[in-house]
Formats: structure tokens, C-alpha cells, sequence
């Protein structure tokens, strides 16, 4: 990886990077709402999660300003969509289908999906990637509810997924979640490097036919982690080129995930994206930084595509773009 020029993202404690926020949810609390849905349905649990809703936009100062940014944003680049400038009560609305995400993303682990809810977009790219027998990259985002994905791909084949995650601050969701079904096939890795053991071991996943999941709109924590500038909903956002180098270090098919739901509406369908990526991710020398730039700033397009159609669904609560009044240069965090 030597020779990319590319942002150098600096780790530390500073808490106006993501990784510092602290985990949101402990796991008796995730246990307590588990256990309502399970004796007293969904629509106990959603009475329940007003009080929480109300606590994130009075208490997480730094959540609900990186909320009323990204909801001004949309705003701004597409007016179409809203009937006035979001405020208070957008924000509220947004904290409340981040608070169903969450226990749905519980539910998708452990509970059968009903294949009649997911609206599929492009029906033969799904189709072409449960035909294919070779391992994928799956490259997702903190928009909607990945675990749809998972769990919609996992009962439809019988599939080994891996999820990469580098948000050390989630591990009681994970708990919770590998306890509710610890027979499942999702396994979950916390990796902070991509060292040559680890890339050997993913690998390994790969040519046995596995998927690896990987977010790409987030930067990881770590002091080399290194960052393409993109353009994302018309402003400068540093995205991370690790997806990327990944696929070229595994050799394998990349696609694109994305799944959601609109809460707060009329649809109670869950939409569900596959795009085909690339059929595998090569970077000579020469044309390297060029690349990494294209690759990030595609998948930056594709995001971009489901942000405009479901923006209450983005669930990056800081300050996300290189503008933003409280946010701090990339090398700087």
C-alpha cells in the first residue's frame, strides 16, 4: 500500500470522529426489548423506544447535529423531496427509524423473513449472484439495515457470510445478536488491519466460496487507515480505500449491498439493492491513485442513489463531510 497518495486519518480520542461515540445501547436494554417483542409484539416495542428517541435528540448533542447536517443537506440538494427545510421534527423522525433499525437488525438474525416484504429492484443481478458459486466481496454502508441483506441472502442459499466490522463500540449488539441464533453461518470479525494474516485468512473464505461483508462509507480508527476525497451529495466527503484494496488482495467478484425500510410510512415493503461492482478489482502502479479515486467516488454514486430515495435511513450521526463546521481535517482525528 506504500506509494498511494491518499488522506492519512490519524487515530485518537477525539470525539468528533465516529469511533469515539459510545455504543448506543447495552445489552440488557437489547435483551429487555427482545423480550417485549417476544411477549408482547412490535408494537409494544416501538411504544417503548419513544422515551429513546426523545433521549438521543436532547442528550447526543454530536448525533443530532450530524442528524439536522445530513437531513439540511438532502435538503439543499434535493428540495424535491421535502416540504420544508427539516428541523426538529425530521430529526426526531430520523432518530425514530434509526431506533427501529436497530431492533429489527435483532430480528433479522433470529427470525424467518417473509420473502413477500422485499422489493427487489434489479431481479436478474440477484439472481445472477445466488447462481455464482465463487466468494464475493460484499461492499454495504450504515444506510438502512444490512442485516436484511444477510439474512435474505442466507435463507435463499445455504451461505457463509463473514461481516468485517471496525467498530469496536458495537460489541454488545454483536453479542446479542450471535446469541439469539448462535447457529447461525454469519460470523463476525473485528479487524482494525488488514495484515497479510488476516488477507491470507479471508482468502481462504473466498476460494471456499464464502462472502465477506465490508462497509465503505466509514473510516476506520486506526492510524493507517487512508482516505480518497469524493463527491457526495455536492460536497467533499473522505472515504476509505480499504474495500478496494481488499478486492485486490482476495481476487474475487465485488458487489454492492444496500437494504432499508421506511418506517414511518405507508410501504412497509423492505428495498432491497444488489449492484454488480466489479468482477474484480486490479491496480496497476501506474494508474493506482486514479483507481482508488474512481472506485470511491462510484460506490459514493451508488450510495448517493439510495440516499435520495431514503434519507431517514442514513445512520451516520457526525459530522460526515470535509465542510462540516464540527468536524476536524481528516489528519487531524
Amino acid at each position: 500500500m506504500t506509494g498511494d497518495t491518499v488522506t492519512n486519518n490519524k487515530a485518537s480520542a477525539d470525539a468528533l470522529h465516529w469511533s469515539s461515540m459510545r455504543e448506543a445501547g447495552t445489552l440488557t436494554g437489547l435483551r429487555f426489548l427482545w423480550a417485549v417483542h417476544r411477549y408482547f409484539g412490535r408494537p409494544a416495542v416501538s411504544f417503548l423506544l419513544r422515551p429513546i428517541v426523545w433521549y438521543f435528540v436532547l442528550f447526543r448533542a454530536q448525533a443530532r447535529r450530524g442528524s439536522l447536517e445530513f437531513l439540511t443537506t438532502h435538503w439543499q440538494c434535493y428540495p424535491e423531496f421535502w416540504k420544508k427545510k427539516p428541523g426538529l421534527s425530521a430529526s426526531l423522525r430520523h432518530f425514530r427509524e434509526f431506533a427501529e433499525t436497530v431492533v429489527d437488525k435483532l430480528m433479522a438474525w433470529h427470525l424467518e423473513l417473509d420473502p413477500n416484504l422485499f422489493y427487489i429492484r434489479d431481479k436478474e443481478t440477484h439472481q445472477r449472484l445466488l447462481n455464482d458459486t465463487r466468494g464475493q466481496l460484499i461492499i454495504g454502508s450504515h444506510l438502512g439495515n444490512i442485516e436484511y441483506c444477510r439474512g435474505f441472502m442466507q435463507r435463499y442459499k445455504s451461505q457463509t457470510i463473514n461481516v468485517l466490522l471496525h467498530d469496536r463500540h458495537a460489541q454488545n449488539y454483536v453479542a446479542m445478536m450471535q446469541s439469539l441464533n448462535p447457529q447461525s453461518r454469519i460470523n463476525v470479525f473485528q479487524v482494525d488491519e488488514f495484515d497479510i494474516t488476516t488477507i491470507l485468512q479471508f482468502k481462504d473464505k473466498i476460494d471456499a466460496g464464502e462472502w465477506i461483508f465490508i462497509a465503505g462509507d466509514r473510516t476506520p480508527p486506526s492510524g493507517n487507515t487512508r482516505t480518497v476525497a469524493v463527491t457526495f451529495m455536492g460536497r467533499t466527503a473522505h472515504l476509505p480505500i480499504g474495500p478496494y484494496l481488499l478486492a485486490r488482495a482476495l481476487e474475487c467478484p465485488v458487489k454492492l449491498m444496500f437494504a432499508y425500510r421506511n418506517y414511518c410510512g405507508d410501504d412497509n415493503r423492505l428495498y432491497f439493492d444488489v449492484v454488480d461492482f466489479a468482477d474484480q478489482i486490479k491496480l496497476p502502479a501506474k494508474r493506482r491513485q486514479q483507481l482508488l479515486q474512481d472506485y470511491a467516488q462510484q460506490y459514493a454514486n451508488h450510495l448517493e442513489t439510495v440516499c435520495r430515495e431514503a434519507p431517514y435511513q442514513w445512520f451516520n450521526f457526525y459530522s460526515y463531510w470535509a465542510d462540516s463546521p464540527h468536524s476536524t481535517p481528516p489528519g487531524d482525528h
